[in-house]
């Protein structure tokens, strides 16, 4: 689905200048402004939480967790980069190799792509499963699967690379809690995503903003490059120093691994080729912290860290999709728990349409039915007694006892980034929260904050620019259910975007008017 935008206003279309020293004055403001951007993304992502239950409870409630697990970490995985990047064939060509597509399924995708024309993407087709996106050859919607190594159980988001769908891009990536970059190597492909106004750029500085701080970075189509270790390492430096410096991960935190999605190489297993073996082994050093020589791309996925959940806090559940069942009048809510546990039978409240409901069965991909799910877990509900018409994508599964705040409102924290224009009091946007994508305008420019330390520095200013960190108040086309950052930090995060191109990212601080429920 592509978001309609709202147009430019008329006072406020931008025109060409000549080079000056004052335009090289800019640029080189504008690298100490990515520097701050960064420093201000870093900040937005490293509050935590305080538990909300007792001792006892919670140790209750982390033992049941570990029998859920299995003892495994639960990652919420998603795959981003530029379009043509190889995602969806590297990924599926990994999940063949992990025995999550079975031979059959595999031989009728070759068929089958092979009657179209397009027999190099029998892989992708694992996760690419519309008629649309196989025809045209890219990722549309967020493909979701879940698989389990011997370390973690993930859901794995497979989101698309074109721009048109950035979108639906970050729907993904807010469900996400680790990415993984996939970077074509070929010369003049890397390029075009990465220099040329490619969203290799977009998509990891969205991710960050989102809260993800753990980025593997797959070095795609190096057999096409003869698996050239100066090659690799040329896209190495470009690329980490825009992602550390500019975007503001940390060193430790990224993980470089050089593959072949369509060659299957050094995906689930060290690859055996001696023209990459003779550099990336184990015995190599290299110069920085982001390559561990002889990783495969599965050990990367291994050795990421584990999130923390908020499994004490009272559930909630972002819907992302909804179908009425076929063998009953019961409805089912596909969706990401975002916090607090569900068990069967439980009674649960929908929200903003307040729709009561009874929690009939908790299921994965249809197929695995589960007694409870946690904050964390990717799954469809099945519940009875609530009225299919009357609710929607991005809205809310709540507890009966403790309903998630409704309101058209809100005040919050945003850095700004990638604006062609100043905004003003009444500038138009698109707000982006979750699965929800809804229309909405800028309606009070509250504070300019400093780029460093956050105190206001200036009230009620009159316009905000490219860099500027700021309090804002937004006005909603209509109710939608959100919640606090320092309460719930999945939930206190949303995205700013206009005419297509997204312009700031921010943390909800303050709900100015609550709608009653």
């Amino acid at each position: 689905m592509i978001e309609s935008q709202p147009s430019t206003p008329k006072s406020q279309k931008t025109q060409s200048k000549p080079s000056t020293p004052v335009v090289q004055a800019k640029v080189k403001t504008n690298a100490t402004q990515k520097s701050q951007i960064s420093k201000q993304t870093a900040q937005l992502s490293e509050l935590r939480i305080s538990p909300t239950i007792d001792s006892a409870a919670r140790e209750k409630l982390l033992k049941q967790y570990g029998e859920h697990t299995a003892g495994k970490d639960v990652l919420n995985l998603i795959v981003i980069g530029h379009v043509d990047s190889g995602k969806s064939t590297l990924m599926g060509h990994m999940l063949y190799q992990m025995g999550q597509v079975s031979d059959k399924q595999l031989h009728r995708y070759k068929q089958d792509s092979q009657k179209i024309g397009k027999s190099s993407f029998a892989y992708a087709w694992v996760l690419d499963e519309t008629e649309e996106e196989r025809s045209r050859g890219i990722t549309i919607d967020v493909a979701q699967t879940k698989f389990e190594t011997d370390k973690k159980i993930i859901y794995l988001l497979d989101a698309p690379g074109h721009k048109d769908f950035i979108p639906n891009m970050i729907t993904g990536a807010t469900q996400a809690d680790s990415a993984i970059l996939v970077i074509n190597s070929v010369t003049g492909e890397f390029e075009t995503g990465f220099d040329l106004g490619g969203q290799t750029r977009e998509h990891s500085l969205l991710v960050k903003s989102l809260g993800i701080n753990q980025l593997i970075v797959a070095v795609n189509k190096m057999d096409m490059c003869d698996w050239s270790e100066s090659r690799f390492l040329e896209i190495h430096k470009k690329l980490s120093n825009f992602l550390i410096k500019q975007v503001g991960f940390k060193e430790p935190d990224l993980m470089f691994v050089p593959c072949s999605g369509l060659q299957g190489e050094n995906l689930s297993k060290k690859c055996a080729d001696e023209k990459l073996t003779c550099w990336y082994n184990e015995k190599k050093t290299f110069d920085s912290k982001s390559i561990k020589g002889g990783l495969s791309l599965l050990d990367c996925v291994n050795k990421l860290k584990p999130q923390e959940r908020s499994i004490d806090k009272p559930f909630r559940f972002c819907i992302s999709d909804i179908y009425k069942s076929a063998q009953t009048a019961n409805i089912s809510i596909v969706g990401k728990c975002e916090a607090g546990t569900l068990k069967q039978g439980d009674k649960i409240i929908i929200v903003p349409a307040n729709e009561s409901g009874l929690v009939k069965s908790i299921s994965i991909n249809d197929e695995m039915s589960l007694p409870m799910c946690f904050a964390g877990d990717s799954v469809t509900l099945n519940v009875a007694n609530v009225d299919i018409n009357n609710i929607s994508i991005g809205n809310f599964v709540c507890d009966t006892q403790s309903v998630m705040p409704v309101t058209d409102r809100i005040r919050g924290r945003i850095i700004l980034f990638n604006l062609s224009i100043p905004v003003t009091n009444g500038f138009p946007i698109v707000f982006h929260y979750k699965s929800l994508n809804e229309s909405a305008s800028i309606k009070k420019l509250v504070s300019q904050l400093d780029k460093s330390s956050g105190e206001v520095v200036k009230d009620k200013p009159r316009v905000l620019n490219n860099g500027h960190s700021a309090i804002v108040e937004i006005k909603l086309n209509k109710p939608i259910c959100v919640e606090l950052y320092q309460n719930y930090r999945e939930l206190g995060r949303f995205m700013l975007r206009y005419n297509g191109v997204t312009i700031a990212a921010g943390q909800i601080t303050e709900i100015v008017q609550k709608t009653k429920n």
